[in-house]
């Protein structure tokens, strides 16, 4: 028999409160937070995935155990996005709402700091609040918490992910050592467990699942792609769920706003929500995707931290992160609220090993699906449509229209009609997708092997105002590739070498071949020569460590003219490879090598 909320110790208000919200019975970690919080005085730290009903496990013993008599600061919550700090804010507030004399104060960034300083200054038992404005208002002394009982990290891992480590440290040193703090994450890197170990005492440690485990009604599905074939392929997956209503994940900026473009232009109800927008238009964005105006939401990992949304059909990771810890966040976007989700991957064959690593640390088996055809597409299509029309109720005000709406098609059989009515659908996903050729790769041969590595050349250099750092961090956004990724980095006066993974190589000719430096053709080529051979001239660094490497100058080969071929993309001047050859033999006193 499943444990009620009167058992859990709350005092009748919250009951009242929780009748409501109409919760019917505690989550999990609710179940195990609650009744050991109320019960004494602990420090906590309690593991369990988003969307898990963390913010009653820790909300209500807080509400329960503050004095509302006294308008002094008692608890705080540090959340890591301003849509998170106002989501616990309100939830607090209806968690309360029987309580006389509470207050609760958000404090965040985008908003006048002013304005929350005016709320707190009437006194605010609970501030709830991002590290950043917090500790700007610690600051400036509008904000004392000198005198706290009760601290709480919610979504720690994510705060500490966004390199708010140091702002997190700094407000504890404002804070008793005599209060009860209480972290709640999804994950245990060690940058949480670092935290527990440095500000907490003995904590009870609580864990709904394993540690890092994926959310339990997921289901994890992987896409094996070409790189240049990634969008053609969300797209069919879109069309294969009609009713879609996803999050779509990328790892830059950039590809998050390109993606989103290329969906509104291609008829789909999407928008970006991504660092650089204004929070006013990042307001405006979520309250889109809340109502449903909008189908699919591209982001990036930092911009969708904090999104609250129950009813995400879909996660579709339009590229894998960096850190599997993300992933777990990602996935946990759906299947909340007790409901199924769907968590979709597109990789590149090269890629797969990733998911077998995830795998691993999320204890769940990704099921090895291919990405639909045009024809599976227009029946999945076909058979919503009718679906829909099934289940479509009558507006009897539609009957003043049918007798001319019956004059007007009288001439038709029924079997007419319905191929007339379905063809408007049919028609328009059957003409694109007809012809179109199967994105799927074939896996007989297996993955590409992870030790092949392949040398590139690329027309800029120093004189385009390079150095081999700048040049990496340009080649890791717009190939989307990880720190380690790119390696070798060799920046001469015009042009460049670097190095990747053989698994990489069709996505760089591709994405480099297609864009502009400053306005100037990119062109990039390949090397069939294995950069190996003795080292000339001095010594010099990498751009990404990768073992050793003994290359010779520029990775062409022996200098002594040695036969070698090259893949070609882009527009390259016979100038320019002239100088690449002149460089090959002139690279001593102004090589930049890392």
């Amino acid at each position: 028999m499943s444990t009620t909320f009167q058992a859990l110790g709350l005092d009748e208000v919250f009951l009242k409160a929780i009748a409501d919200l109409g919760f019917e019975k505690p989550s999990g970690v609710q179940e195990q937070a609650i009744p050991a919080l109320l019960e004494k005085d602990i420090d906590m730290v309690a593991l369990a995935q988003t969307g898990t009903g963390k913010t009653a496990a820790f909300g209500f013993p807080m509400l329960q155990k503050i004095n509302t008599d006294s308008k002094t600061t008692q608890g705080i919550i540090i959340a890591p996005t301003r849509e998170l700090c106002l989501q616990i804010t309100n939830e607090m507030k209806l968690y309360g709402k029987y309580i006389n004399g509470l207050n609760i104060v958000a404090v965040y960034g985008g908003a006048s700091i002013s304005d929350q300083a005016k709320q707190l200054r009437r006194g605010a038992q609970i501030v709830v609040a991002t590290p950043g404005r917090m500790k700007d208002m610690i600051g400036r002394r509008m904000l004392d918490i000198s005198k706290i009982d009760f601290c709480v990290l919610d979504e720690a891992d994510e705060m500490l992910n966004m390199g708010f480590y140091e702002d997190i440290t700094d407000i504890l040193s404002h804070t008793p050592e005599t209060k009860f703090t209480w972290l709640f994450s999804a994950t245990m890197p060690k940058e949480v467990s670092r935290i527990a170990k440095e500000f907490m005492s003995s904590p009870l440690e609580i864990t709904v699942g394993a540690k890092n485990m994926g959310a339990t009604n997921v289901s994890h599905e992987y896409y094996v792609v070409n790189a240049r074939d990634r969008y053609a392929g969300l797209k069919r997956l879109a069309d294969a769920n009609p009713d879609i209503f996803s999050v779509i994940f990328c790892r830059t900026k950039r590809d998050t706003q390109q993606v989103a473009e290329r969906l509104i232009e291609d008829g789909y109800s999407a928008a970006a929500l991504h660092g650089d927008l204004s929070q006013h238009q990042r307001d405006l964005v979520m309250h889109s995707f809340r109502s449903r105006q909008i189908q699919m939401l591209v982001a990036t990992d930092v911009a969708a931290r904090g999104i609250d949304v129950d009813d995400i059909t879909h996660v579709i990771n339009y590229q894998l992160p960096d850190e599997v810890e993300i992933y777990t966040h990602r996935s946990g976007r759906t299947g909340r609220a007790g409901k199924d989700g769907v968590s979709m991957v597109l990789v590149t064959k090269g890629e797969q090993r990733k998911i077998h690593t995830i795998e691993k640390i999320i204890q769940k088996k990704f099921i090895s699906k291919e990405v639909p055809s045009g024809k599976e597409i227009c029946e999945v299509q076909l058979f919503h449509l009718a679906n829909t029309i099934k289940n479509t109720e009558i507006n009897n005000s539609i009957d003043s229209y049918l007798p001319e709406i019956n004059t007007l098609l009288e001439s038709f059989t029924k079997e007419e009609l319905i191929k007339k009515f379905f063809s408007v659908e049919f028609t328009k996903f059957h003409n694109y997708y007809e012809g179109k050729r199967d994105l799927n790769v074939d896996l007989s041969k297996g993955p590409s092997k992870g030790g092949e590595t392949v040398r590139y050349f690329l027309n800029i250099g120093s004189r385009d105002d390079l150095d081999w750092k700048r040049l990496k961090d340009f080649l890791k956004e717009v190939l989307s590739l990880g720190q380690d990724d790119i390696y070798h980095v060799d920046v001469m006066d015009s042009f460049s070498f670097f190095n990747t993974d053989k698994p990489h190589e069709e996505k760089v000719l591709e994405t480099l071949s297609a864009i502009q430096w400053e306005g100037r053709q990119l062109s990039v080529e390949v090397s069939t020569t294995k950069a190996g051979g003795k080292q000339r001239g001095r010594k010099g660094g990498r751009g990404g460590g990768r073992g050793k490497s003994n290359r010779s100058s520029g990775g062409f080969g022996n200098q002594g003219g040695g036969s070698r071929t090259r893949k070609r993309r882009g527009s390259t001047s016979g100038g320019s490879r002239r100088e690449a050859l002149e460089g090959i033999k002139n690279t001593r006193g102004r090589r930049r090598r890392r």
